[in-house]
């Protein structure tokens, strides 16, 4: 059967504009960022306003995005969030109930998972909400991937120096099983977390994910380096309830870890991190935002 369809010419006139306006548009630009900054966040709202900011103010080359993976806050966040135009916010509830039932607890590393995987820059930054970055770290661990590349060295990871405030003056990177350097808060080639399946899920509650990822890509060709100069403010006591809860699974995990890797990256004490320190004095005086926050969390 012969159909024919008739059009009237303000139909064609229609259909000739959405033609043209299919051909004349502009070839789509690459934009996408050179860093995508992840922040795992849960009831911290002062401290996350503060990690935000340093991330904003640190000198970051090249462009970025900021990633934020709530928990599924009550204290604020969500709603200060939303007002946050330069930043992708990820809610996942992971406490609480819903319709009469517990909402079931997800694990760190697939709470940092949908962070990972939605970031579209070369090179991932991964901090938490109770840290402060340093002016220029970002810059400074984008120059070792730099330099190490020049050295043609397969690295896949960059640990930034950190230290807890207040309570200790040098600044560090650890070493996990193996005495292999991993990232307790740093950079990663986005390219890498995916060759190697990103972070386990299934194995780990909270703890040493981050170890196993950076194992991981250890055993897969690349090495994690640090880089001096590049250095991360962390505040234990942002959520003494929210802590206590993550310590209760720290024995299954590292129970967990320590069989995972065993006959491939082991130590003889795997409880004990060997740490490689270095001094610095921060002109900026980075740490001084905890204070602010601790005034506005007493507040509300």
């Amino acid at each position: 059967m012969l159909r024919c369809a008739f059009y009237s010419e303000g139909a064609l006139g229609f259909l000739g504009r959405i033609k043209r306006a299919i051909t004349d548009r502009p070839e789509p630009r690459d934009e996408r960022p050179l860093v995508s900054v992840v922040i795992g966040s849960y009831d911290r709202a002062p401290f996350l306003r503060e990690a935000i900011e340093s991330v904003r103010d640190n000198g970051i080359p090249g462009g970025f995005e900021i990633i934020v993976v709530d928990g599924g806050s009550t204290d604020g966040t969500l709603p200060w969030l939303v007002e946050q135009k330069d930043v992708v916010t990820i809610v996942q509830h992971n406490r609480g109930s819903f319709r009469g039932k517990p909402v079931a607890r997800r694990s760190w590393g697939y709470f940092m998972n949908l962070g990972f995987k939605t970031a579209e820059g070369e090179y991932v930054l991964m901090i938490s909400d109770d840290c402060l970055l340093v002016r220029g770290a970002v810059a400074r661990g984008l120059a070792r991937f730099a330099e190490m590349d020049a050295a043609h060295r397969k690295v896949g990871a960059v640990a930034f120096y950190f230290r807890n405030w207040p309570k200790e003056r040098e600044y560090y990177v650890q070493q996990t099983l193996g005495a292999r350097l991993f990232v307790n808060h740093g950079l990663y080639r986005r390219r890498v977390l995916e060759e190697v399946g990103f972070a386990d899920e299934e194995s780990y509650m909270f703890y040493k994910a981050d170890g196993d990822l950076c194992l991981k890509m250890w055993q897969a060709g690349y090495e994690v380096v640090d880089a001096p100069g590049a250095f991360v403010e962390h505040y234990e006591g942002a959520n003494p309830g929210v802590r206590t809860a993550n310590n209760a699974v720290l024995q299954h995990d590292r129970e967990a870890y320590v069989r995972r890797w065993k006959g491939i990256y082991e130590m003889a004490a795997p409880d004990v991190q060997q740490r490689t320190y270095l001094a610095h004095d921060d002109a900026h005086r980075t740490a001084q935002a905890f204070e602010r926050a601790m005034t506005a969390a007493t507040v509300r």
